[in-house]
């Protein structure tokens, strides 16, 4: 009966491996004051891409471990040891001898004063859409090889002498045209220059008729570095195609892409295609690539930056009709949340949303925990088990990695929400502003232990769903027939529950009801968008040609006496 705990304290001392201690520091060639930022220290088995690269939620995921540095002076190491937060390795302590590449990078913070009176320091985006890995200005060192070896007490100098370079602006063609303005009013909530930018398709035709003026539709999505999707030139026929895409099972798909851009090129330019502005929009912000387009306690007033001064300089440029019964939203995932979101909270301005894979669209559904109901957001409610909760699955069903492994992994990018990443941008979104300045946790980010008094904070003001049971008496008229939303039932990040939550309610609806549409598609993963006829990986790059027809019938059915139907069907 004794044996067991001596052979328990057998085994725990064989698995207690080294306990490696990196010393890291930047030199005054890359800059001579000191810096703040979140210290990552990256481990990987291979050398197939640097480091950096190679941190994801898959069970291929390398190792990563992160600590906060203030004022932190050239020259001046940093110590990186067990104590620092990791993932999937909790510790450096868990690291399994071996060999491995290794390589830090500092993710630099600026300091923000905002109009709330909070000082914040977050990573400003640098014009690559809040990517710690590339932004420019980022210090960091070259891969190198090391060996863990648990017999040795070793101690390993980095030095972060590389930078990553600044990114060019896109060039304006003939059809895409770009702009940026200063927002005023996210200027003063941020306390600083704030800008808002825009990648604008123009229509064919449109230097000949310079008196038509054009419907505009906002493609919302994650941060655009350019208008994507749109190609003047077909593919090299020599493009190679040995590249490979595991959630498609499918070689060659940068050469579908390149074809089906344009494809979209000539459909645009033919004889009977509508005649639109396409709008993709860059608005990041200190915590995401995007803001989600509404206004928020944490990230100040995109939603009204967005549609108050932004569009209507679009349309000012040109050449937009200017009114809610000529604008509509649609976009996938991040943007299929902003195209209803926008639509709900901004009835009077667009027209129709046409939403895909939404991000949760109620927080009962919030991928698949109940926030308002369960007690821990990464382990099912249970006296005695510890039974996890799935956080992304593909179409069979088989688990990627679970609600834990995500959130711990932005945990290990950057404390107070500021990994740059999907559950703490949500968190940006959707919460109060905490008493540091920084969002109010919706959950415990070590434990999963959910806040209720934050959740309530969620549901009155961001659920969309409860926003428009509550309010349908008020929005109903506004919203009848400009709902469409669309999801596919095997949803990679289980976004299809909150979609049935959403489609009971909008069924029911009297007075009036909502004459939309929801659908869905069968055994369809993330990223569909309502297309029956083709499979996930084409459908997906077909957004604007699937909705503008909707559209176009859309316009021809509910402009108002003396609208603007004929200008711009040429």
């Amino acid at each position: 009966m004794r044996l067991l705990p001596v052979l328990s304290i057998l085994c725990l001392a064989q698995t207690v491996w080294a306990q490696p201690q990196f010393s890291v520091s930047f030199p005054a060639s890359r800059s001579d004051q000191p810096l703040d930022g979140r210290l990552l220290l990256i481990l990987a088995n291979n050398d197939k891409a640097e480091p950096r690269f190679q941190i994801n939620d898959d069970a291929q995921t390398q190792m990563v471990f992160g600590v906060n540095v203030d004022a932190l002076k050239p020259g001046q190491p940093v110590v990186v040891d067990s104590r620092a937060f990791g993932y999937p390795r909790r510790s450096l302590a868990d690291v399994p001898p071996g060999d491995y590449y290794v390589q830090a990078l500092l993710h630099r913070y600026e300091t923000f004063r905002r109009k709330d009176g909070h000082v914040v320091k977050l990573p400003m985006d640098r014009g690559e859409g809040q990517n710690w890995r590339t932004a420019p200005g980022n210090l960091l060192s070259k891969p190198v090889k090391i060996r863990i070896d648990p017999k040795q007490k070793q101690f390993i100098r980095l030095v972060m002498d590389q930078e990553n370079p600044p990114i060019p602006a896109p060039a304006d063609t003939r059809y895409i045209k770009h702009i940026k303005i200063q927002s005023k009013l996210l200027s003063e909530f941020w306390g600083r220059p704030m800008f808002l930018g825009a990648h604008v398709l123009l229509p064919a035709g449109f230097d000949e008729h310079p008196d038509a003026r054009y419907p505009l539709c906002v493609f919302h999505g994650h941060f655009p570095g350019d208008f994507s999707g749109f190609s003047e030139t077909p593919p090299d026929p020599k493009m190679d195609t040995t590249d490979y895409i595991e959630r498609f099972n499918l070689y060659g798909y940068r050469k579908i892409v390149a074809q089906e851009a344009y494809n979209f090129y000539r459909q645009w330019t033919s004889k009977d295609f509508p005649r639109m502005l396409i709008v993709e929009i860059q608005h990041p912000t200190p915590y995401y690539d995007d803001s989600y387009a509404v206004n928020s306690a944490n990230q100040g007033p995109y939603g009204d930056a967005i549609t108050y001064e932004l569009i209507p300089e679009i349309e000012r440029r040109f050449r937009g009709i200017g009114q809610g019964w000529a604008r509509f939203l649609y976009g996938g995932s991040t943007g299929g949340w902003e195209a209803l979101a926008a639509q709900v909270f901004y009835p009077d301005e667009y027209n129709g949303c046409f939403a895909a894979c939404p991000d949760p669209i109620t927080f009962s559904a919030y991928t698949v925990v109940d926030i308002y109901k369960d007690k821990n957001a990464y382990y099912l409610d249970s006296p005695f088990k510890r039974t996890p909760r799935p956080g992304k699955r593909d179409y069979l069903g088989h688990v990627k990695c679970t609600v834990e492994d995500m959130n711990h992994r932005e945990l290990a990018l950057g404390t107070n929400g500021r990994s740059g990443d999907q559950w703490d941008i949500w968190q940006a979104v959707y919460s109060p502003v905490g008493p540091d300045g920084y969002p109010k946790p919706i959950w415990n980010k070590l434990t999963g232990e959910i806040d209720p008094t934050v959740a309530a904070y969620w549901r009155e003001n961001y659920d969309l769903l409860h926003i428009l049971k509550r309010d349908w008496a008020k929005l109903g008229p506004k919203l009848t027939g400009k709902i469409h939303i669309y999801c596919g039932d095997m949803d990679n990040y289980y976004l299809n529950n909150a979609v049935y939550l959403m489609e009971d309610f909008l069924k029911q609806t009297k007075s009036p009801h909502y004459y939309g549409e929801v659908d869905y598609g069968d055994r369809a993963e993330h990223c569909w968008n309502g297309d029956h006829t083709q499979p996930n990986y084409i459908s997906r790059l077909r957004y604007n040609t699937l909705y503008l027809p909707k559209i176009l019938k859309r316009l021809e059915t509910s402009a108002p006496a003396g609208a603007d139907l004929r200008s711009w069907r040429y």
